[in-house]
């Protein structure tokens, strides 16, 4: 029997559509691999020269610093700060973390009292939602809304539930109350893109509830369509609760060098800091001065690589124009709704790996409005090229 903190934690799925696409692809090299995060875009060369040679350097064979290497925290600083207007001081109020996740993690360790509350998107990943179970938070899921119809569809937050997710607080509990917003934009799995309004009715929520912003920045400025980069701690009141979670994995497509940080408040972060030395001590030494040379790689790396993923979008997005997709604003992936074409979302994904070749998560336990009916198509680590014709693959396994 599984202890209590797990009891309410959903697998994410993508581990057993990933393990059956591994056997298929063996005998079918066009299998489509859109069910996992992964990118085929290289990183920084840079980056890639600076592991080289980290390998050599005594440094980067150390468990000192333990809250990660100066040069890296101030360059993350710098990094944070140009994207928010936010000064911030790198021995003060920023940490090295083993990835972002586990960054997210380690917020929400020093952020939450037990049945505390948490307002999150619905969809949104389920590893945030069972990281706010393993804190011994209680998530409260806000939608999104579907706006417009088809591939003309977009997402939208629904204000009115935002609203109704922060003020039912203690809900019949003592001492339970909403403690955090855990937002990611742009949000995965959805594709979906808070605009300002959204962004500044959530803050004015936190600033009401006194409650904090944990804020996973991991794909912030993968935007499609000219959309702008809105920070939301560059919103008044928002620089003293705003904690950002980012990572080199996403934009900078370092999955495997596992580095990311949290930055926020210094009333906060020595609580945050004393949680990251009690879970991982500290992340990988030969990693970081990689992560500290992406980051000052040329902007154009990163914009680069979004107008690539933009194009694989639009294919996706062209192909399957007479289905119910939601097109993405940013991120790495979108959401077709298998429901509005008579399926569930694992029978759908077994149907897409059977007869379409094509190898999509299904979002049982990402949402509760926004879940069993979709499955994920993740366009980051697959060419143009190999995504052509990928609608009739799937007219021929769901309709």
């Amino acid at each position: 029997m599984s202890v209590s903190r797990l009891a309410e934690m959903p697998g994410i799925g993508v581990d057993r559509v990933g393990a059956a696409a591994d056997v298929l692809a063996a005998a079918n090299p066009k299998l489509l691999r859109l069910e996992n995060l992964d990118c085929d875009l290289r990183p920084p060369p840079a980056a890639i020269e600076a592991t080289r040679r980290a390998i050599e350097e005594d440094a980067a064979n150390s468990y000192l610093p333990f809250l990660g290497q100066h040069a890296l925290r101030r360059a993350v600083a710098r990094h944070v700060g140009r994207l928010s207007g936010v000064a911030y001081d790198p021995e003060r109020q920023c940490i090295i973390t083993a990835g972002g996740l586990s960054g997210c993690l380690i917020a929400l360790l020093a952020l939450l009292e037990p049945g505390d509350e948490v307002v999150l998107t619905d969809p949104t990943y389920v590893g945030m939602l069972n990281r706010v179970r393993l804190a011994g938070g209680r998530p409260r899921l806000v939608p999104f809304l579907r706006d417009g119809a088809g591939c003309q569809s977009a997402w939208r937050l629904d204000l009115d539930a935002l609203r109704r997710a922060f003020t039912l607080r203690s809900r019949g509990r003592t001492g339970a109350r909403t403690r955090v917003a855990f937002i990611m934009s742009p949000s995965m799995p959805s594709g979906a893109v808070l605009n300002r309004a959204e962004w500044e009715a959530i803050a004015a929520l936190c600033r009401r509830h006194d409650a904090w912003l944990l804020y996973n920045a991991a794909m912030e400025r993968i935007l499609y369509d000219g959309r702008p980069h809105i920070h939301p701690a560059s919103l008044p009141g928002m620089a003293q609760r705003t904690i950002m979670v980012g990572s080199v994995s996403k934009e900078y497509r370092m999955i495997g060098w596992r580095v990311g940080w949290l930055v926020g408040p210094e009333s906060v972060m020595r609580d945050i800091a004393l949680a990251s030395i009690s879970d991982v001590v500290v992340p990988v030494g030969i990693a970081q001065e990689a992560a500290r040379a992406a980051l000052e790689a040329p902007e154009r790396d990163v914009a680069e690589a979004v107008a690539e993923w933009q194009r694989r979008r639009d294919v996706i997005v062209a192909e399957l124009a007479d289905l119910p997709l939601v097109p993405a604003a940013g991120s790495w992936s979108m959401l077709l709704d298998v429901g509005a074409l008579g399926h569930q979302a694992a029978a759908a994904s077994a149907l897409l790996l059977e007869r379409g070749a094509i190898a999509a998560t299904p979002m049982d336990g990402w949402g509760v409005v926004n879940g069993p009916q979709f499955v994920r198509f993740v366009f980051s680590n697959e060419p143009v090229a190999r995504l052509r014709g990928i609608g009739d693959r799937v007219r021929r396994s769901l309709t």
